[in-house]
């Protein structure tokens, strides 16, 4: 048919979204098809996915729309949020993201589609700027170390308590006491973690620490209601007991404050936010953390490390990673999926646009404003409840807080109020103008101030302000590295964003193959929301007649995943995937305990689970006991009916991956779940290889009572490199009453009670329009076919690859799922070339490497998408069948084992323009591997990174000086 006579059917059918996410035409999927043996996708589906777990009919969603259709549809959508004015506070602020890291890291794919920084080599430009985020964490909070970021506050603080009672000896105290004066939200979110724990919680005054034995405090600086407090001395009693300090910090403040190091902390915690990244209705934002060089083994989340590379240059990588729980599982102290890079890094570089002179000019004028007002206010007789402040003031108004309500709407502001006390609180933030301070007297007195301002700012500072005591104003230096001090203006910010993007593989380079971590294309459409004022300038806890765009966004999200996945009941709350297995790992324990069987604490886990399972499970409280799998991948099903039945009594529940973590969809499935249920347990389906089940069968059909949605895979938001991630879950009816809720802002009705797991009562929400495009552009045919087509092109790359590999597993017809995992054992045992140089060998290539040595050590797992194109399906095939033919030359002596182009892997320009060259192939066959990569080469910065060297030589902090000089 020619272009001229197509139908107009065919030409809008041509312009829907599925054909740019998809990334083979109708030709050369007939091409792979033929390859794999079979006619069609719906023939390669039903000889892949077993028959009885595979839907009837299409999934009741709408049809896809177009990417203009869809944005117009969501912009109607946000338009219904009403963006007031925000002087909440409450750990939220607002905030001037600088146009130059808008621009070119937040919208830029160089920045928001690269992967967690595993092979270093190639992500040193991200590695450098989370270094850069960490000294500027240690310098403002006065400790020895710091880690590149946590979820948000609230789950670092219950971080915090977890890291406190590892870290004291004497200690056997069980009571972690909280400051009353910390976040509401805190507080709730450490309880719920402390019940599984075994933890015992008291909340009271700061004072009141002394009149108990605890192993640990927590305390907020300054303080929900503003006040600032020096917690030096409760700090010493708390040592005296072999007891740790933790103290939550506002990062703004830090400039102007006493460093809580300084004070004697051990754990400094808090949130990255108001340094240039917005509200965003709860978050993605960076929580950072902070502790003593002697805890560096307890801290959790991932640290950045200097090290060396095989010529002695200066390379970072991630450092300690033995803690972690894809190594340490069960008995790990850290979580490397909890953290939030792309908003650490957006942070990091707001400080490094404005410096320390900047930040602290900031913070200045923030706490200026906030005194100006409290004079205002006080000679207007309105009572301060607290007598010292940086940004925050709170005021006891009696009966006037209906009236301050209906002026704050007229005005169209919001304040934070408290019914209880009859008090509202007041923060002021980087955007606050005086306007807006002329504007708050009137809202909270009733009076129209014609006060001068300017007038009032020199009266201040000529009378002195006390409103932070003298003990607790910094005197410490901050930030003193050239990199605070070199990129002030925009073009040279610019020129040093470009640099560093520069030494990272991205998504926008080439294909990122790693199994169980689902790279596929983050469209341009997906992203363009995010940063619309009505979506990113919401603060969480505004009232709902103002958000109301984004609860029918919420509603229709939730809506759309229950469909997609079979399940009752949706909960958006938890931020990253590892916090959706706890949250419903949770949610089966309570439910348990409220039909009598809080006794059940065992959970089965497949050897072939995700490593994150069974620590989770121990966050929860439970018992791990693991299940064998068969020498085809298969869950032993006789292994666990034996353990099932033996531990019948204890049971509450098994964590299960599928299609497997070996790339098969397992037959016996469903008959997996009824053993459980016949004996008293629960189903947790991880959701990691949820791209394999959509459109084709769904979780609960099969037999799960909960599972967690990896939206950062499945549903095309980004990961960020290394973070942001969203892991809702859904559940069956009989789990619903106990999804997490929300202290602040109750979620769906929820009782309170039911406690948070994160800090923001829907997570990240500013990022779940990237899944509501994603899933409204595709429609129920376009969700399916991408998902055919993740198969598709999984079974075309093993095809091709087994040409070379011996393939691990296999399931129906010797097909694969969604991913396939290659042996490389049988190769190191003949040429002793190991997974790794495999790995390193891929980067000249352009390439980074699969997911390596899991879930089978000496094996890739590949996982190519449904957004590659045959063409690179292909470029990655030939490179791995090139490595393969340099192996041999290897195995067959042409090349020595400890000399050649495999292990001394990656390659660089240093390499290139080296005078000497003592090696027995060429440059070229060293950079210059493939014709592609003679016309589109990706340089790696550093060659391969001594691992060992940088463990033993502990740096998590900016190199020295000389290192920047030219």
């Amino acid at each position: 048919m020619t272009q001229s006579t197509k139908s107009l059917l065919s030409l809008i059918e041509d312009a829907h979204f599925t054909r740019r996410h998809i990334g083979s035409n109708a030709e050369t999927v007939q091409q792979m098809l033929t390859a794999v043996g079979a006619s069609s996708l719906e023939d390669l589906t039903q000889q892949i996915v077993p028959k009885q777990i595979r839907l009837a009919g299409n999934l009741d969603l709408p049809q896809a729309k177009s990417e203009a259709e869809t944005l117009a549809e969501l912009d109607s959508i946000a338009s219904k949020n009403k963006v007031y004015r925000s002087f909440i506070g409450m750990g939220y602020h607002e905030t001037h993201t600088p146009n130059v890291i808008l621009r070119n890291v937040l919208e830029n794919p160089g920045w928001y589609t690269a992967y967690t920084p595993y092979q270093p080599e190639i992500a040193q430009g991200r590695l450098e700027a989370l270094l850069n985020y960490q000294q500027m964490i240690i310098d403002l909070t006065g400790m020895e170390m710091a880690n590149a970021s946590l979820l948000d506050e609230s789950t670092a603080a219950a971080e915090a308590m977890a890291m406190a009672k590892r870290c004291v000896r004497k200690n056997k105290s069980n009571l972690f006491f909280i400051d009353e004066n910390t976040l509401p939200q805190t507080i709730e979110v450490v309880k719920t973690r402390a019940r599984y724990f075994d933890f015992d919680i008291i909340v009271g005054p700061a004072a009141s620490v002394v009149d108990h034995v605890v192993f640990g405090a927590l305390f907020q600086y300054p303080g929900k209601n503003g006040q600032v407090t020096d917690f030096t001395d409760l700090i010493s009693h708390l040592h005296s007991q072999d007891a740790i300090a933790a103290v939550a910090a506002d990062i703004l403040a830090l400039t102007l404050l006493k460093s809580p190091g300084a004070m004697g902390a051990d754990i400094v915690l808090g949130s990255s936010q108001r340094f240039g990244v917005p509200m965003a209705f709860g978050g993605p934002h960076a929580a950072f953390f902070a502790t003593k060089e002697q805890h560096k083994r307890s801290i959790p989340g991932r640290i950045i490390g200097v090290s060396i590379d095989a010529k002695g240059k200066q390379a970072l990588r991630m450092a300690l990673q033995t803690r972690e729980q894809h190594i340490r599982r069960e008995k790990a102290n850290s979580n490397i999926c909890t953290a939030q890079v792309l908003l650490a890094n957006m942070a990091v570089f707001y400080a490094i646009y404005h410096g320390p002179v900047g930040l602290t000019n900031i913070a200045s004028r923030t706490h200026r404003l906030t005194s100006i007002l409290a004079k205002l206010l006080a000679d207007a007789g309105t009572t301060l409840v607290n007598d010292s402040w940086f940004d925050t003031l709170t005021l006891s108004v009696g009966d006037d807080l209906a009236a301050i309500t209906a002026r704050s709407v007229e005005k169209e502001l919001n304040l934070w109020s408290a019914a209880a006390d009859k008090s509202v609180s007041v923060s002021i933030s980087e955007t606050t103008t005086p306007e807006d301070i002329v504007d708050l007297v009137y809202v909270i007195t009733g009076k129209t101030s014609a006060a001068d301002i300017f007038a009032l700012d020199a009266d201040i500072t000529t009378e002195g302000d006390t409103s932070i005591p003298a003990s607790v104003v910094r005197t410490e230096s901050f930030m003193t590295h050239p990199v605070f001090h070199r990129y002030h203006s925009e073009t040279d910010m610019m020129r040093y964003l470009r640099m560093l993007e520069g030494r990272d593989l991205a998504l926008n380079q080439a294909m990122i193959s790693l199994g169980s971590c689902t790279m596929k294309l983050n469209a341009a459409a997906e992203m363009i929301p995010i940063t619309w004022n009505h979506f990113a300038n919401m603060h969480p806890f505004a009232p709902d007649a103002q958000t109301e765009g984004y609860q029918e966004l919420l509603t229709m999200l939730e809506s759309m995943l229950r469909e997609i996945t079979g399940f009752d009941a949706i909960s958006i709350q938890p931020n990253s995937g590892a916090q959706g297995e706890y949250a419903g790992l949770i949610a089966i324990r309570k439910y348990q305990e409220s039909i009598g069987e809080g006794h059940r604490n065992i959970c089965l886990i497949p050897s072939s689970a995700h490593g994150t399972n069974p620590a989770s499970a121990q966050m929860a409280g439970l018992k791990v006991v693991v299940v064998k799998c068969d020498e085809k991948g298969n869950v032993d099903y006789a292994d666990m009916e034996q353990k099932a039945t033996q531990l019948a009594d204890q049971l509450s529940c098994l964590m299960m991956t599928y299609p497997s973590t070996h790339g098969i969809y397992e037959d016996g499935v469903m008959e997996l779940c009824e053993l459980i249920h016949q004996n008293g347990g629960q189903v947790y389906m991880d959701g990691a290889n949820l791209n394999a089940q959509i459109g084709i069968t769904r979780p609960a059909d099969i037999g799960a009572d909960v599972s967690h949605m990896n939206l950062h895979k499945s549903f095309a938001i980004p990961h960020g490199g290394g973070g942001p991630g969203m892991g809702p879950i859904g559940v069956k009816s009989h789990l619903a009453p106990f999804l997490a809720s929300h202290i602040v802002k109750p979620v769906n009705g929820l009782p309170i009670e039911n406690g948070a797991v994160s800090a923001a009562p829907y997570g990240s929400a500013g990022i779940l329009p990237i899944s509501w495009m994603y899933i409204r552009m595709l429609g129920h045919d376009g969700l399916k076919e991408s998902t055919q087509m993740a198969l598709l092109n999984a079974n075309y790359l093993t095809k091709r690859l087994a040409e070379h590999y011996p393939i691990l597993y296999k399931g129906n017809r010797d097909l694969v799922a969604h991913e396939c995992i290659v042996d490389l054992r049988p190769l190191k045992a003949t040429s002793g070339i190991s997974e790794v140089d495999i790995a390193k060998r891929l980067m000249d290539y352009g390439f980074h490497a699969p997911t390596m040595s899991f879930p089978v050590a000496g094996t890739f797992m590949i996982e190519p998408t449904e957004s590659e194109s045959k063409e690179e399906l292909d470029r990655f095939a030939n490179a791995m069948a090139s490595i393969k033919q340099e192996i041999m030359q290897v195995e067959s002596g042409v090349w020595p084992l400890d000399n050649n182009p495999l292990v001394n892997a990656p390659h660089t320009q240093d390499d290139l323009f080296a005078e000497g060259w003592d090696h027995p192939y060429s440059r070229e066959v060293a950079c210059f591997p493939t014709t592609h990569t003679k016309q589109f080469k990706f340089w790696p910065f550093v060659n391969r990174i001594d691992d060992v060297y940088g463990d033993r030589n502990l740096i998590c902090s900016c190199p020295d000086i000389s290192t920047y000089e030219d």
